[in-house]
């Protein structure tokens, strides 16, 4: 499969404002439960996934991968399988959370949301990738 061609392109692209809107929802929800509820950054970065690997789901689903009919059937299997390579993500996402404000310092409210924007840019890539020739190959 080459990689680099028109329709790849075009689904990256889809999956980039998929995943656009779900990043949203992912700081939106670490911003309120971190800084507005004062839960601790590791508890509030598992709570905001859980919300933004549910929107990624349902959304790329509709757009990004609504003509792959591997799971037409099987939601549910498709769903453990996106949120099994979403918990990898996610746990790159803790360790380089864990870097930026523990080990960098930036423990300030800013500090831990802009780690948090940078820590889901980071892991974006993994996402896809394994999404594209893992899950809906």
């Amino acid at each position: 499969m080459k990689l680099l061609n028109k329709a790849n392109i075009k689904q990256f692209i889809s999956y980039f404002f998929v995943g656009g809107v779900a990043a949203i929802v992912e700081w939106v929800m670490f911003f309120i439960f971190a800084n507005v509820l004062q839960i601790n950054y590791f508890v509030s970065t598992v709570i905001a996934f859980i919300f933004s690997t549910t929107a990624n789901w349902i959304l790329g689903r509709i757009t990004t991968f609504k003509d792959n009919n591997t799971y037409k059937d099987k939601k549910a299997k498709e769903a453990f399988l996106v949120f099994i390579v979403s918990a990898i993500g996610l746990l790159f996402n803790l360790i380089l959370m864990y870097l930026f404000v523990t080990v960098m310092g930036f423990d300030s409210s800013l500090g831990k949301t802009l780690s948090k924007i940078a820590a889901t840019g980071i892991v974006f890539i993994w996402n896809f990738l394994i999404r594209k020739l893992v899950i809906y190959k």
